[in-house]
């Protein structure tokens, strides 16, 4: 562990940009105001960070949630006070949703006005209460002596495990105090749980004994990639819930991937006798709201100790991080468990047969499907979604990710945030790689400036715009449940040709599945941004139309 000293004399602005710097900050991401000048200022001058200039608070927080996922790092972002901070809390709640690493700093008005409803220009009386609703934690920083405790608290809270979205409050005029105190600071790491060995020997005797073990992998097991590869290796098979998708390589035959509630696999879980669950909420919309049937006994391993338990009841919990975790347990393992050997082999069939009735439902867009598939698995592309139907029959399951910093996706639902979340994975790609990144026309009208971010930028990203100018899932479910009243859901877009060519963004109109590809392909290989229209009215509608997950009494049944 390294550790710094500061200089003698320097702004907690200065302060603030360089010690981000050396913990080994690279990227932010934000919108500049009268109110975060002193730390921007400090950034600039010092040039060591690139700052990306958000068109609005919301993206710069989903740019940075998304950078945050695929680069494994922390992501920064930077915001005003009040309207501003709050213009990002929608987005900040999805960085909470996936427990991203995400730092947000925020502004204050001056400490002499903070809190006391005086009416000052951007103050909120109530800011720190509405940061509570969609933080891990929330800091201010109340002086500069401070300034180096309040920032190592607030970077360890964000990586220390159950990781999530930290606030810390800066107040303008403590922004531009003079901090002459010298002191030194240990780079903050991450604080992770550890199980006791009681528990892992628990672990281990119960896999011992079983003939058929799944693991579930969720997002809190992300890191835990090389200890779950070698548990498959060993003979376990795995699931993995959609944010916890590429843990293990989706190219194994022996992971099922997020195909994890529909007939097959239920029939899978029905034929096996222990399911270890790490990392993951169980969450409703991949468990039929928690009516699914799982194997017995379910185990659950979280670092977060009020997860054990909430969503089903279960066997044992084991409260630890997962890569410690694992890695002791398999330290008490042999190098092959004796379980049924045609395990790997149905897992293959299972997942095979549910990729095949997705084709079905699919109909003309297996097409699109396959390329997208095949071009993320050639290049090691990140694969990025907003909430659209597309994504909901293929984008969280089909297209194979190998690893997990791979998928980025709106985990908690909520439209409008892929255009956004799509630059901050581009601009975290490894050399050669982008995002590919796929929209639909009403969530893109939330988040369109944004694409004048990603050509100023140059970020290496392709946008594919399913466009069918409507709210489509809505009338679907319109149709389903409504008698076909379609209200409010018939939405104008703009002519997006013209809106690229304003911005200087290469556009390609698609109104054939078969020449998808291709144009993927070639756009792959050029710099910076594009985008590819769908024209699903063109192409025509899916075989099966998606109206939303079952609802009621239907949770229980197939999907």
């Amino acid at each position: 562990m390294k550790h710094e000293t500061i200089q003698d004399v320097e702004t907690v602005g200065d302060y603030i940009a360089r010690y981000l710097a050396e913990i080994g900050v690279t990227t932010m991401f934000g919108v500049i105001s009268i109110h975060n000048m002193p730390i921007l200022d400090a950034v600039a001058r010092q040039g060591r960070i690139r700052f990306v200039p958000a068109r609005g608070e919301a993206g710069a927080m989903n740019m940075a949630d998304a950078f945050a996922r695929v680069s494994g790092g922390l992501g920064v972002c930077i915001t005003s006070t009040g309207t501003a901070a709050g213009n990002a809390a929608g987005a900040q709640a999805e960085a909470l949703t996936a427990g991203s690493r995400v730092l947000h700093i925020t502004s204050q008005v001056d400490l002499a006005f903070a809190d006391r409803d005086r009416a000052a220009i951007h103050d909120v009386p109530r800011q720190p209460e509405m940061l509570r609703g969609v933080s891990k934690k929330v800091y201010r920083m109340w002086d500069s002596n401070g300034a180096v405790g309040t920032l190592t608290a607030a970077v360890s809270d964000t990586l220390s495990a159950p990781s999530g979205p930290v606030s810390l409050e800066i107040p303008v005029d403590v922004q531009r105090q003079i901090a002459t105190r010298q002191a030194t600071y240990f780079v903050p790491e991450a604080h992770v749980p550890r199980a006791p060995d009681a528990a892992i020997d628990a672990l281990a005797d119960a896999l011992m004994k079983a003939k058929r073990p799944l693991l579930w992998l969720g997002g809190g097991a992300r890191e835990a990639s090389r200890e779950a590869t070698e548990l498959m290796k060993r003979g376990v098979g795995i699931v993995t819930s959609t944010n916890g998708r590429g843990t293990v390589t989706e190219e194994a035959s022996a992971n099922l991937g997020a195909f994890n509630m529909g007939p097959e696999a239920v029939s899978l879980y029905e034929s096996c006798d222990l399911m270890i669950v790490v990392g993951s909420r169980l969450r409703g919309n991949e468990t039929r709201n928690n009516l699914m049937p799982l194997p017995r006994p379910l185990i659950q391993v979280d670092a977060d100790a009020s997860q054990g338990g909430r969503n089903y009841p279960v066997d044992m919990f084991v409260q630890g991080g997962a890569a410690d975790t694992l890695a002791r347990l398999l330290d008490r393992l042999p190098e092959k468990l004796s379980v049924d050997p045609d395990l790997g082999f149905d897992i293959a069939r299972t997942r095979a047969t549910a990729e095949g009735r997705m084709r079905d439902q699919l109909g003309h867009y297996s097409v699109l499907a396959d390329s997208i598939s095949e071009a993320v698995a050639a290049g090691g592309h990140a694969w990025v979604r907003d909430v659209t139907i597309s994504n909901s029959t293929f984008g969280n399951r089909y297209v194979r990710l190998s690893r997990p910093e791979q998928g980025v996706h709106a985990l908690g639902g909520g439209i409008g945030q892929g255009v956004a979340m799509g630059i901050g994975a581009a601009l975290a790609c490894r050399d050669g790689q982008k995002a590919v990144t796929l929209v639909g026309d009403g969530g893109t009208m939330l988040g369109l400036a944004e694409m004048i971010t990603a050509v100023d930028e140059r970020a290496p990203l392709i946008y594919v715009l399913m466009n069918d100018r409507v709210y489509g899932v809505i009338q679907n479910i319109q149709d389903a449940q409504y008698d076909s009243r379609r209200h409010y859901s018939a939405i104008a877009v703009p002519e997006f040709d013209t809106f690229c060519a304003s911005i200087g963004m290469p556009h390609t109109l698609v109104d054939d599945v078969e020449a998808f590809g291709d144009v993927l392909d070639h756009l792959l290989t050029q710099d910076g941004p594009a985008l590819i229209e769908v024209d699903m009215n063109a192409i025509g509608p899916f075989a099966e139309a998606f109206a939303g997950p079952p609802a009621g009494a239907a949770q229980t049944k197939e999907v």
